[in-house]
Order: C-alpha cells, then sequence, then structure tokens
C-alpha cells in the first residue's frame, strides 16, 4: 500500500486548468520532490495535498484512505512552509510543542517529544530564547522541529531554504538529507532549485505548466531527460542544446560545416533528411588536444572563459550556434581561441523538436 497515491488530480480556476491530471504513488520513506519554474503548478499540487485547496476531480489516499474533504487537521501530514511562521512571543520549546499543546496531550509526552526533536535538529540550547533571537537557519529548524513533534505520515515541504542565504541553505540541505535518512520519513518538497531537488530526491517529478515532464530518480533525469525541458532546466549550466538534421548517416550541424557520426543506438530511430535537437552537457565536453583521434570532434572558437573555482566554464561557437562547456581549472584556453572539443558517443542525446520528446532508441 502506498503511503501517499494522487490519481489524475485537477484544478480548474474558472476556465483556466492549472493541474492537468497528475498522477505518482510514493511508497514510505521516499522523499519526492516537485520540481519546476514559477507557476508550473507544484505549489498547487502540495496545497491540495496538505487539505489547503481543493481538487476540482481526481482523489489522494493517504495509507489508503482518501483524504478529499478531509480537514488538514486530519490527514495525518504535517507541513513546512517557505516563512517560518513562528510565534514570536513563545520561546522555541513552545512553538515546537504548540501543536501538540492544542492536542492536549499530556506535559510530560509534549516535553520528551520536544526534546528529540531539538536534539535531532541540534538547538538543545536554544529552547529558551525567542524566535526574534535566532537566524534564519536556526528558526527553520524550529518550523522543523515542529513538523517532526506530530510524527505524520506524510511531511510536506513548500520552498523551505528559499529565505536562506546560499551557506545556510547548503547547511539546511545536509541536515534535512541527514534527518531523512535517519528517520526513514515519507517527504513532498517543492522547490525550483534543481541542486536541491537533485541532491536531496529519491525521485523527482519535474512539472511544466500543470503536467509532469518526468518521473524518476536523480540520476535518471539527469542521464536520460524525457523532453527538451528537462533537459535545460536540470544540469547547471543547462544542456547545450543544437539544431541538427540527418544527412546519410550523420548529424549535420546546422550553421556549420561539421558532420558528427550518428551513433549506432539511435539509427532505428533517426529517419535520414529529419532535423532533429541535439543535446549535449556541458560537463560531457573536454579538450580534444589530448585525443586526436575521438570519434566526436567539435571545432570551436571560444567567445566567454569563467573560472568558478572547480571548473573552467567557457562559452564558445560553433558555427552560428552557442556551446557551453566546463573544463579542468587549469585547461589552457583563453577568449578568441580556436580549439577542438571532444565527447563521447553516450553522451549525445537527440529529441525532436517538435514534440520536445527524446529519441529513444
Amino acid at each position: 500500500m502506498s503511503a501517499l497515491e494522487i490519481q489524475n488530480i485537477r484544478k480548474n480556476y474558472g476556465a483556466v486548468e492549472t493541474l492537468k491530471g497528475i498522477d505518482v504513488a510514493l511508497e514510505s520513506g521516499e522523499f519526492l520532490v516537485l520540481l519546476g519554474s514559477s507557476g508550473c503548478g507544484k505549489s498547487t499540487l502540495l496545497n491540495i495535498i496538505a487539505g489547503l485547496a481543493e481538487a476540482t476531480s481526481g482523489n489522494i489516499t493517504i495509507g489508503g484512505r482518501s483524504v478529499l474533504g478531509v480537514h488538514p487537521k486530519d490527514r495525518d501530514i504535517a507541513m513546512v512552509f517557505q516563512s517560518y511562521a513562528l510565534y514570536p512571543n513563545l520561546s522555541v520549546a513552545r512553538n515546537i510543542g504548540f501543536g501538540l499543546e492544542m492536542r492536549k496531550v499530556p506535559v510530560a509526552e509534549r516535553d520528551k517529544a520536544v526534546r528529540d526533536a531539538a536534539s535531532l535538529l541540534q538547538i538543545e540550547n536554544l529552547l529558551e530564547r525567542k524566535p526574534s533571537q535566532l537566524s534564519g537557519g536556526q528558526r527553520q529548524r524550529v518550523a522543523i522541529g515542529r513538523a517532526l513533534v506530530r510524527k505524520p505520515q506524510v511531511f510536506l515541504f513548500d520552498e523551505p531554504l528559499s529565505n536562506l542565504d546560499a551557506k545556510l541553505r547548503l547547511e539546511m540541505r545536509t541536515e534535512l538529507k541527514r534527518l531523512h535518512q535517519m528517520l526513514k520519513t515519507t517527504v513532498v518538497y517543492v522547490t525550483h532549485d534543481q541542486i536541491e531537488a537533485m541532491t536531496l530526491a529519491t525521485r523527482i517529478a519535474v512539472m511544466k505548466d500543470g503536467r509532469i515532464e518526468q518521473l524518476g530518480t536523480p540520476e535518471e533525469i539527469y542521464d536520460h531527460p524525457a523532453t527538451l525541458y528537462v533537459a535545460g532546466f536540470v544540469g547547471a549550466p543547462p544542456m547545450n542544446i543544437l539544431d541538427i538534421k540527418v544527412d546519410n548517416g550523420s548529424l549535420a550541424i546546422a550553421g556549420s560545416d561539421l558532420r558528427l557520426p550518428l551513433p549506432d543506438r539511435f539509427k532505428a530511430v533517426a529517419r535520414n533528411g529529419t532535423r532533429l535537437a541535439l543535446g549535449i552537457r556541458p560537463e560531457a565536453l573536454r579538450l580534444a588536444s589530448a585525443e586526436p583521434s575521438c570519434r566526436h570532434a567539435l571545432p570551436v572558437r571560444i567567445e566567454v572563459v569563467e573560472l568558478t573555482g572547480p571548473e573552467l566554464v567557457i562559452t564558445a561557437r560553433i558555427g552560428q550556434q552557442k556551446l557551453t562547456a566546463c573544463l579542468a581549472p587549469r585547461a589552457k584556453v583563453s577568449q578568441g581561441d580556436a580549439t577542438t572539443l571532444a565527447v563521447d558517443d553516450e553522451a549525445l542525446h537527440l529529441f525532436d523538436p517538435a514534440t520536445g520528446r527524446a529519441c529513444l532508441a
């Protein structure tokens, strides 16, 4: 039995359909990330799961029980919002235990639950403070602690790290990963940050325009993007997308004289004369100077060189099209250089630009 099952959920606001048939089933202990840009429907879906919004049609079950029409407090869920939503006049301890207090949980049991949550979150020394005396990261830990003491079947997180600076976000991301590994809880987590999605999730649902573009593990999403949207959204820098034409067993790069051999795995699906999109991840490219016999060589002219620390990111031109590559940080290249990049056969992806779908061998 699934811990959470979302069945053909649709949501209309008048004539506008914001969710267009969402189907997902989560087993106990899964960490599902709803990933997408603003307006894709991910927060709307989370609110429907939480009971803060009603679906137009479809069904949601938690632990095998339909929760449509069930009040949020009776759904056996706990939610952590983007804003911390702490009571400023209450101590950290009372903020964490407030939900239990409202449910008339005995004081001794409530205090133990608060201490256990504080220990897990490493905030035992903050229990007597007020929220105004805490940093942003500490406030977010208190908000998470308030959810933890509920011990619900499903935790819901709505962009909980968005208000934190980069360093704190990294720390809290690691903390959330640690907590999930320890507690084996079922989590639905909303974010627009693909790094958060890749590092936290056991599965990612990439959403666009009220639909799930692709549902899979982080490795599947990254290594085998199902659509052009997923290819461009997941990855930093995003995947290079080049216009090509299949021409007598080769891939002719539009705007240049370059032809690449058509990988054998695509010969059955890439018909001669068709126009396709070629996807290459920037980190799959490397300098070809040490590989004079590489199968796929791309002559480029470098326009921009950026050292990020761990890598050198170059923006180059291949004919009239732009190409980004992530090279070793001490690679000997400069702006204006003409050089050649190499890429392996398995790092090439083909997409149908008309449908946006990947050409699967």
